[in-house]
């Protein structure tokens, strides 16, 4: 800046190092003001506390983004950029336009267009319920064991497209209308504090397989104190006969008898399948083994399922701290609660 002081306008600084006019009569004024430590180059920690704010804003609007408007007073079925923009300055204190939010939903992938996938919960008790749930994960016992739960499916065992590498002169085709060689649901379970997954096979959606599922994590966690089992509001994940079963294992006398643990239900609110990390899990395995599969028999693809989560829980056997950059690297988010997620892939059922 020393330019400044040698008869050189703002002009032939800002035309003579390319920055905006702005720019440079900040600089000229930092220069006066604190000579050239003023104008030096920010530290990275700077950068880095910057980019984590920046990430912090994000999260707080997607959060937003999560619950009805209703929820806020807005008399509208679904958000606009200018009620989100809005209400997150309501809420947080802080400013925000449109525009910034639009572009912060675009980092995260998110656009306003109609999709099948639901990306806002109807359900008025929206924040009860996920601050129980928070709560829950939050205060874990050393001993204890949350699962996130869910069935993926039913899926058609067919010849299926997706991307992969190819010569660009040459365009993989597959038939307009595949016939299924069968249809697989695979009902699983994914502990979170470990990262191990639980799956099996199931004939429907129905109460049985969710009691089939929790007798078999009661068995496989037998010596922990307290199970959370966390799943989306299906009817069959809030019947009457499961609740009653839930009551049955939690008795004294079941318990000394079958040595099991306590069992909690840790419910997540009305159509938030975005918050279900297992959903997570799901996508990555879809990409994983089912893109661009041509599987014979429904027995092929459940052998190719059954190696997906024996390599994946071995992984995190072996090193429970690092997620890893193997095929699991293909999951949406990292496999923990956190309410700003989406962890739905809308191209997996």
């Amino acid at each position: 800046m020393k330019g400044s002081f040698e008869g050189k306008t703002p002009f032939e600084l800002a035309d003579r190092t390319g920055c905006a006019i702005e720019t440079v009569e900040e600089w000229i004024a930092l220069f006066k003001a604190e000579g050239l430590t003023g104008i030096e180059r920010k530290s990275n920690s700077n950068k880095e506390e910057v980019a984590a704010k920046v990430t912090r804003r994000i999260d707080n609007l997607i959060k937003i983004l999560h619950q009805s408007p209703s929820i806020f007073g807005i008399n509208r079925t679904s958000w606009s950029l200018d009620t989100l923009a809005s209400t997150f300055v309501s809420e947080y204190k802080d400013n925000m336009s449109s525009a910034t939010a639009q572009a912060y939903l675009k980092s995260r992938g998110y656009g306003f267009r109609k999709a099948r996938e639901v990306l806002t919960s109807p359900d008025p008790n929206f924040k009860e319920k996920l601050d129980k749930v928070i709560a829950i994960v939050s205060t874990l016992g050393t001993n204890d064991k949350f699962f996130s739960i869910d069935e993926m499916g039913p899926f058609a065992i067919r010849i299926r497209g997706g991307r992969s590498i190819m010569k660009l002169d040459n365009r993989k085709t597959i038939p307009a209308h595949p016939i299924p060689k069968g249809y697989l649901i695979c009902t699983a379970a994914l502990e979170l504090s470990t990262n191990q997954v639980t799956h099996f096979y199931s004939p429907n959606k129905s109460t049985s397989e969710m009691i089939k599922l929790m007798d078999l994590l009661m068995i496989q966690y037998r010596t922990a104190d307290k199970l959370y089992l966390s799943w989306d509001a299906a009817s069959w994940h809030n019947s009457k006969i499961l609740k009653d079963h839930i009551k049955e294992v939690n008795t004294t006398e079941y318990r000394d008898i079958n040595h099991t643990p306590i069992v909690a239900i840790a419910p997540l609110p009305v159509s938030s399948q975005f918050l279900n990390v297992i959903e997570s899990v799901f996508a990555g395995l879809a990409k994983s083994v089912l893109h661009n599969s041509d599987y014979a028999s429904t027995e092929d693809c459940k052998r190719a399922i059954d190696k997906y989560f024996e390599t994946r829980n071995a992984h995190f056997i072996a090193n429970p701290h690092k997620a890893g950059n193997k095929i699991w690297g293909k999951e949406i988010v990292k496999p923990s609660f956190y309410e700003a997620h989406n962890c739905k892939d809308p191209r997996v059922r």
